[in-house]
């Protein structure tokens, strides 16, 4: 099927949010128009999304979700300042929902991503979702086949999530079209402008049309930020998720002081022993330490597959794969991704003495206890034990 990209200008009829010498004084707020609403019976969602959610384990929605989702779904303008593990995800996804025509076989939103498991995550969470509305949703990413990527826009797909790059590639290449886009989400987007995607953000809004609604989840709002809410966005909604607000509840937290960083291994051997761990995640902060932990693992026995961003995307879908399926034990990654909303685990962060005090500070940060590990560990004995740097402590297992 022919496809067409038209070069969209954002016109004197998109409004300015800010003047630009104001916006490194900007204190952000949440807006006062924004109310609460504690189900998801409340929200005026639709019935078949309405059993996808319920379906998917939901309950009860999170602070963001009763304060977010009316809002996109009215089609305002929204920017959400919003921490991992705040159900954040599950936020635009419903509203992208409800937001669909379903009889339209055309691309009505657009989601980015920083990462392409963050694209791919998103589209399995629409999925599930949506699993009563039969929705199309395609993840376009990069290190996959582009003729993939081709026939699946050609067949039609509801909504796309993607990396940046791959998105403005199949936008280029008249693939992907943008005539029936109603919202654009640019989700981590401080992330995606620390990955070097600012401009690549710019090119794919350029070819969306005027009236674009255009959501943005950020977990910072640098200067970057907010000006690009000022080139995209029409008197925005400001929704701030404060840190006491967090979704901690279920995530046990705990530190063991090491004196030196060549004896974390050691420790770590310790707690395998002492604990009953059927499966765990392992945070490093170097695709170095990756290689070396794996390594040394699996000299010492264990069950290891490992996983960092210089690997091929079918290798690292492999092994996320058998993660899930219990075919691996451990799963060692370097990005510091929290997790999702709800779950329960326990998080044990490897601390030399020189990091206490950024262990404190997090504490007093997010309003939080972290305390020393046990000596027994009996208490422990859950399906899931999680491993976390300090900097990354809000870290999550099933």
């Amino acid at each position: 099927m022919a496809a067409t990209a038209t070069m969209a200008t954002s016109g004197s009829a998109r409004k300015r949010l800010l003047k630009e010498e104001d916006m490194t004084k900007v204190e952000f707020e949440t807006s006062e128009e924004v109310d609460v609403t504690p189900t998801f019976d409340t929200m005026g969602l639709r019935e078949d999304l309405l059993r996808g959610i319920y379906a998917y384990g939901f309950e009860k929605p999170s602070a963001i979700q009763q304060r977010a989702i009316k809002q996109i779904i009215k089609g305002r303008d929204v920017i959400a300042q919003s921490q991992s593990g705040t159900g954040k995800t599950a936020t635009f996804s419903i509203s992208v929902l409800q937001c669909l025509d379903i009889q339209v076989r055309e691309t009505q939103a657009l989601i980015l991503a920083p990462t392409r498991e963050l694209a791919v995550q998103i589209q399995k969470g629409l999925l599930a979702l949506g699993d009563y509305m039969n929705v199309q949703c395609h993840a376009c990413i990069g290190g996959t086949n582009v003729g993939e990527d081709i026939r699946k826009l050609d067949y039609g797909q509801h909504v796309v999530a993607g990396t940046p790059g791959r998105v403005f590639d199949m936008i280029r290449r008249r693939s992907l079209r943008t005539r029936a886009i109603k919202m654009l989400v640019l989700d981590e987007a401080d992330e995606m402008l620390n990955k070097g995607f600012k401009e690549q953000i710019y090119d794919v809004y350029r070819y969306l049309p005027p009236a674009t609604q255009v959501v943005l989840i950020s977990a910072t709002l640098p200067h970057e930020i907010l000006e690009m809410t000022n080139k995209f966005m029409t008197d925005p909604i400001r929704i701030l998720v404060k840190r006491d607000e967090l979704t901690l509840e279920g995530i046990k937290q705990f530190f063991v002081a090491v004196e030196r960083e060549e004896w974390k291994f050691d420790t770590l051997c310790d707690l395998y022993d002492t604990l009953t761990i059927t499966q765990a995640v392992i945070f490093c902060n170097t695709k170095r330490k990756v290689d070396w932990l794996t390594e040394k693992m699996r000299e010492a026995n264990f069950t290891v597959s490992s996983m960092h961003g210089d690997m091929p995307q079918k290798e690292r879908e492999s092994i996320m794969k058998e993660f899930r399926s219990g075919a691996r034990e451990l799963y060692i990654h370097r990005i510091g991704r929290s997790g999702r909303y709800g779950r329960k685990g326990v998080a044990i962060n490897f601390v030399k003495n020189d990091d206490i005090r950024i262990l404190r500070d997090i504490e007093q940060y997010y309003s939080t206890q972290i305390d020393e590990m046990p000596m027994n560990g009996e208490t422990l004995s859950l399906s899931v034990i999680v491993v976390g740097r300090t900097s990354r402590f809000l870290v999550w297992g099933t």
